[in-house]
Protein backbone atom coordinates (compact mmCIF):
# COMPACT_ATOMS: atom_id res chain seq x y z
CA UNK A 1 0.00 0.00 0.00
CA UNK A 2 1.49 3.38 -1.14
CA UNK A 3 0.34 7.06 0.50
CA UNK A 4 2.48 8.23 -2.73
CA UNK A 5 -0.08 10.13 -4.10
CA UNK A 6 -2.12 13.74 -2.96
CA UNK A 7 -5.26 12.57 -0.20
CA UNK A 8 -8.79 13.76 -1.37
CA UNK A 9 -11.11 12.71 1.14
CA UNK A 10 -15.27 12.93 1.51
CA UNK A 11 -16.16 15.96 3.19
CA UNK A 12 -18.24 15.33 6.64
CA UNK A 13 -21.23 17.81 6.49
CA UNK A 14 -22.81 18.93 10.10
CA UNK A 15 -26.12 20.16 10.97
CA UNK A 16 -26.87 22.97 12.85
CA UNK A 17 -29.36 25.47 13.53
CA UNK A 18 -27.42 28.48 12.72
CA UNK A 19 -26.82 26.45 9.45
CA UNK A 20 -28.02 27.43 5.49
CA UNK A 21 -27.46 26.32 2.23
CA UNK A 22 -23.99 28.73 1.44
CA UNK A 23 -21.81 25.43 1.50
CA UNK A 24 -23.35 24.65 -2.04
CA UNK A 25 -21.37 27.44 -3.27
CA UNK A 26 -18.24 25.66 -2.76
CA UNK A 27 -19.31 22.66 -4.45
CA UNK A 28 -20.46 20.69 -1.52
CA UNK A 29 -23.63 18.20 -2.53
CA UNK A 30 -26.61 18.84 0.22
CA UNK A 31 -29.40 17.27 0.96
CA UNK A 32 -33.19 18.34 1.18
CA UNK A 33 -32.94 20.94 4.66
CA UNK A 34 -31.32 24.31 5.33
CA UNK A 35 -29.35 23.92 8.14
CA UNK A 36 -25.82 22.58 6.46
CA UNK A 37 -23.73 24.51 9.17
CA UNK A 38 -20.25 22.95 8.85
CA UNK A 39 -17.84 20.67 6.18
CA UNK A 40 -15.31 19.20 7.92
CA UNK A 41 -12.55 18.27 5.17
CA UNK A 42 -9.93 16.92 7.61
CA UNK A 43 -10.59 14.90 10.19
CA UNK A 44 -9.92 12.45 12.62
CA UNK A 45 -11.77 12.26 15.79
CA UNK A 46 -13.16 8.99 17.12
CA UNK A 47 -16.21 8.29 14.85
CA UNK A 48 -15.46 11.71 12.79
CA UNK A 49 -13.07 10.67 10.18
CA UNK A 50 -12.01 12.03 6.91
CA UNK A 51 -12.12 8.78 3.84
CA UNK A 52 -10.35 8.73 1.16
CA UNK A 53 -12.24 9.82 -1.48
CA UNK A 54 -9.55 8.32 -4.87
CA UNK A 55 -6.91 6.34 -5.72
CA UNK A 56 -5.58 2.97 -4.00
CA UNK A 57 -5.92 4.29 -0.43
CA UNK A 58 -10.17 4.98 -1.01
CA UNK A 59 -12.01 4.29 1.31
CA UNK A 60 -9.71 4.30 4.17
CA UNK A 61 -9.94 7.02 7.13
CA UNK A 62 -7.20 9.29 7.89
CA UNK A 63 -6.94 7.78 11.16
CA UNK A 64 -6.26 4.20 9.86
CA UNK A 65 -3.35 6.42 7.95
CA UNK A 66 -1.98 8.07 10.82
CA UNK A 67 -1.73 4.43 12.80
CA UNK A 68 -0.27 1.99 10.03
CA UNK A 69 1.74 5.10 8.03
CA UNK A 70 2.32 7.95 10.24
CA UNK A 71 5.96 8.53 9.61
CA UNK A 72 5.45 8.42 5.53
CA UNK A 73 2.10 10.75 6.42
CA UNK A 74 3.62 12.97 9.33
CA UNK A 75 7.04 12.91 8.12
CA UNK A 76 8.94 14.95 10.73
CA UNK A 77 6.12 15.25 13.14
CA UNK A 78 5.46 11.15 13.22
CA UNK A 79 4.95 9.62 15.56
CA UNK A 80 1.44 10.83 16.96
CA UNK A 81 -2.20 8.91 17.84
CA UNK A 82 -3.84 10.94 15.36
CA UNK A 83 -3.97 13.75 12.93
CA UNK A 84 -3.59 17.03 15.48
CA UNK A 85 -5.36 19.42 13.11
CA UNK A 86 -9.08 19.84 11.96
CA UNK A 87 -10.01 21.66 8.73
CA UNK A 88 -13.53 23.13 7.68
CA UNK A 89 -15.84 25.46 5.93
CA UNK A 90 -18.63 27.00 7.74
CA UNK A 91 -21.96 28.93 7.08
CA UNK A 92 -23.41 30.77 9.06
CA UNK A 93 -26.37 31.93 8.06
CA UNK A 94 -27.42 32.36 11.68
CA UNK A 95 -25.33 33.56 14.44
CA UNK A 96 -23.73 31.35 16.69
CA UNK A 97 -22.98 31.39 20.34
CA UNK A 98 -21.22 33.35 22.41
CA UNK A 99 -18.13 30.68 23.18
CA UNK A 100 -14.91 30.16 24.42
CA UNK A 101 -12.50 26.80 24.16
CA UNK A 102 -10.21 25.55 27.01
CA UNK A 103 -5.98 25.58 26.46
CA UNK A 104 -4.54 22.40 26.26
CA UNK A 105 -3.96 22.15 29.99
CA UNK A 106 -7.20 22.55 30.87
CA UNK A 107 -8.70 20.25 27.64
CA UNK A 108 -6.09 17.38 29.01
CA UNK A 109 -8.25 17.83 32.85
CA UNK A 110 -11.16 16.53 30.85
CA UNK A 111 -12.98 13.15 31.01
CA UNK A 112 -11.96 11.95 28.60
CA UNK A 113 -9.28 13.98 28.02
CA UNK A 114 -9.06 16.34 25.28
CA UNK A 115 -7.17 18.79 23.44
CA UNK A 116 -7.05 22.58 23.45
CA UNK A 117 -9.02 24.81 20.62
CA UNK A 118 -7.10 27.19 18.99
CA UNK A 119 -8.22 28.12 15.33
CA UNK A 120 -8.31 30.48 12.91
CA UNK A 121 -10.90 31.97 10.14
CA UNK A 122 -10.33 33.17 6.86
CA UNK A 123 -13.57 34.86 5.82
CA UNK A 124 -14.45 33.95 2.04
CA UNK A 125 -17.72 35.60 1.86
CA UNK A 126 -19.63 38.49 3.88
CA UNK A 127 -23.04 40.22 3.41
CA UNK A 128 -23.71 43.95 3.61
CA UNK A 129 -24.04 44.04 7.81
CA UNK A 130 -22.55 40.78 8.90
CA UNK A 131 -20.16 41.07 11.90
CA UNK A 132 -18.49 39.20 14.55
CA UNK A 133 -17.27 39.19 17.95
CA UNK A 134 -13.79 38.40 18.84
CA UNK A 135 -12.08 38.87 22.24
CA UNK A 136 -13.41 40.64 25.18
CA UNK A 137 -13.27 44.81 25.26
CA UNK A 138 -10.66 46.66 27.32
CA UNK A 139 -11.42 47.17 30.71
CA UNK A 140 -13.65 43.66 30.90
CA UNK A 141 -12.68 41.16 33.20
CA UNK A 142 -14.61 37.64 33.83
CA UNK A 143 -17.02 39.22 36.51
CA UNK A 144 -17.79 41.78 34.33
CA UNK A 145 -19.22 39.51 32.00
CA UNK A 146 -20.90 37.46 34.48
CA UNK A 147 -22.96 40.48 34.90
CA UNK A 148 -23.42 41.26 31.64
CA UNK A 149 -24.66 37.32 31.04
CA UNK A 150 -26.89 37.82 34.19
CA UNK A 151 -28.58 41.03 32.46
CA UNK A 152 -28.29 39.36 28.58
CA UNK A 153 -26.27 42.10 27.18
CA UNK A 154 -23.04 39.97 26.90
CA UNK A 155 -22.64 41.54 23.98
CA UNK A 156 -21.42 44.98 25.50
CA UNK A 157 -18.43 43.20 26.81
CA UNK A 158 -16.71 41.35 23.36
CA UNK A 159 -15.37 43.40 20.39
CA UNK A 160 -17.71 43.97 17.42
CA UNK A 161 -16.11 43.52 14.21
CA UNK A 162 -17.75 43.76 10.41
CA UNK A 163 -15.03 41.80 8.81
CA UNK A 164 -14.10 41.82 5.03
CA UNK A 165 -13.27 39.37 2.48
CA UNK A 166 -10.18 37.60 3.13
CA UNK A 167 -9.58 38.85 6.20
CA UNK A 168 -7.63 36.14 8.58
CA UNK A 169 -8.79 35.99 12.63
CA UNK A 170 -6.40 34.33 14.94
CA UNK A 171 -8.34 33.18 17.93
CA UNK A 172 -6.48 31.28 20.80
CA UNK A 173 -7.94 28.89 23.40
CA UNK A 174 -9.54 31.35 25.75
CA UNK A 175 -10.70 34.13 23.84
CA UNK A 176 -14.62 34.58 24.11
CA UNK A 177 -15.83 35.08 20.02
CA UNK A 178 -18.90 34.23 18.17
CA UNK A 179 -19.49 34.36 14.34
CA UNK A 180 -22.56 36.83 12.92
CA UNK A 181 -24.79 35.51 9.77
CA UNK A 182 -23.80 36.31 6.56
CA UNK A 183 -20.61 34.82 6.93
CA UNK A 184 -18.83 32.10 5.02
CA UNK A 185 -15.63 30.95 6.96
CA UNK A 186 -13.13 28.15 6.58
CA UNK A 187 -11.55 27.65 9.59
CA UNK A 188 -8.14 25.45 10.92
CA UNK A 189 -7.99 24.42 14.26
CA UNK A 190 -6.81 22.19 16.61
CA UNK A 191 -8.70 18.81 16.47
CA UNK A 192 -10.87 19.53 19.59
CA UNK A 193 -14.61 19.53 19.25
CA UNK A 194 -15.04 21.11 23.02
CA UNK A 195 -17.00 24.30 23.21
CA UNK A 196 -18.19 26.00 26.16
CA UNK A 197 -21.50 28.54 25.44
CA UNK A 198 -21.64 31.80 27.70
CA UNK A 199 -24.71 32.76 25.76
CA UNK A 200 -27.46 31.48 22.78
CA UNK A 201 -29.24 35.00 22.07
CA UNK A 202 -32.11 33.49 23.38
CA UNK A 203 -33.38 30.82 20.88
CA UNK A 204 -34.52 27.49 21.06
CA UNK A 205 -32.57 24.26 19.87
CA UNK A 206 -34.53 22.02 17.47
CA UNK A 207 -36.35 20.14 20.12
CA UNK A 208 -37.92 23.40 21.24
CA UNK A 209 -35.66 23.77 24.34
CA UNK A 210 -33.05 26.23 24.92
CA UNK A 211 -29.59 25.05 24.12
CA UNK A 212 -27.58 23.76 26.84
CA UNK A 213 -25.12 26.51 28.07
CA UNK A 214 -22.00 25.83 30.04
CA UNK A 215 -21.43 29.57 32.12
CA UNK A 216 -19.23 28.15 34.70
CA UNK A 217 -16.79 26.32 32.88
CA UNK A 218 -16.69 29.07 29.88
CA UNK A 219 -15.74 31.29 32.14
CA UNK A 220 -12.90 30.04 34.21
CA UNK A 221 -11.70 29.05 30.68
CA UNK A 222 -11.63 32.54 29.92
CA UNK A 223 -7.77 34.26 29.59
CA UNK A 224 -7.82 37.88 30.71
CA UNK A 225 -4.93 38.51 29.14
CA UNK A 226 -6.13 38.68 25.29
CA UNK A 227 -8.04 42.10 25.10
CA UNK A 228 -9.81 42.47 21.38
CA UNK A 229 -8.64 40.82 18.40
CA UNK A 230 -8.16 42.39 15.09
CA UNK A 231 -7.54 40.66 11.54
CA UNK A 232 -4.05 39.61 11.14
CA UNK A 233 -1.82 41.93 9.31
CA UNK A 234 -0.21 39.36 6.59
CA UNK A 235 3.39 39.05 6.11
CA UNK A 236 5.34 38.67 3.22
CA UNK A 237 6.62 34.80 2.89
CA UNK A 238 9.98 33.29 1.34
CA UNK A 239 8.78 33.11 -1.53
CA UNK A 240 6.53 35.15 -4.52
CA UNK A 241 3.11 35.45 -3.82
CA UNK A 242 2.65 33.42 -0.69
CA UNK A 243 1.44 35.91 2.58
CA UNK A 244 2.04 34.11 6.27
CA UNK A 245 -1.50 34.47 7.92
CA UNK A 246 -0.59 32.42 11.27
CA UNK A 247 1.75 31.24 12.77
CA UNK A 248 1.42 29.65 16.32
CA UNK A 249 2.37 26.22 18.50
CA UNK A 250 -0.78 24.36 17.24
CA UNK A 251 0.03 25.34 12.91
CA UNK A 252 1.02 27.79 10.73
CA UNK A 253 -1.06 28.84 7.55
CA UNK A 254 0.04 30.79 4.53
CA UNK A 255 -1.77 32.27 1.56
CA UNK A 256 -0.34 31.32 -1.76
CA UNK A 257 -1.82 33.50 -4.95
CA UNK A 258 -0.54 31.25 -8.00
CA UNK A 259 -0.32 32.63 -11.69
CA UNK A 260 2.46 30.19 -12.96
CA UNK A 261 3.83 26.66 -11.97
CA UNK A 262 5.21 26.60 -8.50
CA UNK A 263 6.49 23.29 -5.85
CA UNK A 264 4.88 23.02 -2.46
CA UNK A 265 6.16 20.86 0.15
CA UNK A 266 9.35 19.44 0.19
CA UNK A 267 10.50 20.24 4.24
CA UNK A 268 9.43 16.84 5.31
CA UNK A 269 6.06 17.83 6.88
CA UNK A 270 2.25 17.00 5.61
CA UNK A 271 0.70 20.23 4.03
CA UNK A 272 -3.14 21.03 3.70
CA UNK A 273 -4.00 22.68 0.70
CA UNK A 274 -7.66 24.73 0.48
CA UNK A 275 -8.59 26.59 -2.59
CA UNK A 276 -10.66 29.37 -1.79
CA UNK A 277 -10.36 31.02 -5.21
CA UNK A 278 -9.59 29.88 -9.26
CA UNK A 279 -8.23 25.87 -9.75
CA UNK A 280 -5.17 24.42 -9.62
CA UNK A 281 -3.28 21.07 -10.85
CA UNK A 282 -1.59 19.18 -8.19
CA UNK A 283 0.91 16.73 -9.50
CA UNK A 284 -0.19 13.30 -8.95
CA UNK A 285 -3.71 13.91 -7.82
CA UNK A 286 -5.91 10.46 -8.89
CA UNK A 287 -8.90 12.57 -9.05
CA UNK A 288 -7.18 13.46 -12.48
CA UNK A 289 -9.11 16.82 -12.22
CA UNK A 290 -8.35 20.55 -10.63
CA UNK A 291 -8.79 21.65 -6.95
CA UNK A 292 -11.18 24.36 -7.18
CA UNK A 293 -13.29 26.27 -4.63
CA UNK A 294 -13.95 24.86 -1.98
CA UNK A 295 -12.08 21.82 -2.69
CA UNK A 296 -9.21 19.89 0.25
CA UNK A 297 -6.11 17.92 -0.22
CA UNK A 298 -3.89 16.61 2.13
CA UNK A 299 -0.12 16.08 0.68
CA UNK A 300 1.78 13.46 2.44
CA UNK A 301 5.57 14.57 3.58
CA UNK A 302 6.45 11.60 2.07
CA UNK A 303 5.73 12.92 -1.55
CA UNK A 304 8.55 15.60 -1.26
CA UNK A 305 8.15 19.00 -3.66
CA UNK A 306 4.76 18.27 -5.14
CA UNK A 307 4.41 20.54 -8.72
CA UNK A 308 1.15 22.97 -8.66
CA UNK A 309 -0.17 24.09 -12.64
CA UNK A 310 -2.56 26.92 -11.82
CA UNK A 311 -5.46 26.78 -15.03
CA UNK A 312 -6.58 30.19 -13.51
CA UNK A 313 -5.00 32.69 -10.80
CA UNK A 314 -5.86 30.60 -7.99
CA UNK A 315 -5.95 31.28 -4.44
CA UNK A 316 -4.76 28.39 -1.66
CA UNK A 317 -4.51 28.57 1.94
CA UNK A 318 -1.31 26.06 2.78
CA UNK A 319 -1.40 24.77 6.49
CA UNK A 320 1.33 22.63 8.18
CA UNK A 321 2.43 21.20 11.54
CA UNK A 322 5.47 24.17 13.25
Amino acid sequence: MSLLHPLRFHPVLRRYLWGGRRLETLGKQLGAGSNYAESWEIVDRAGDQSVVAFGPLAGHSLGSLVQEHGARLLGRHAPLTSFPLLFKFLDAHEPLSLQVHPDDARAAKLDPPDVGKTEAWVILAADPGSYLYAGLRRGITADVLRRELDRRTPELCVQYIEPRVSDCFFLPAGIVHALGPGLLVAEIQQASDTTYRLYDWGRLGADGKPRAMHVEAALEAIDEAYGPVTAQQPLLGGAPGVERLVACHAFVMDRWRLSDARTIGGDERCHILAVIEGAVRVAGDPAERPLARGDVMLLPAELGAVKLQPREPTVMLDIYLP
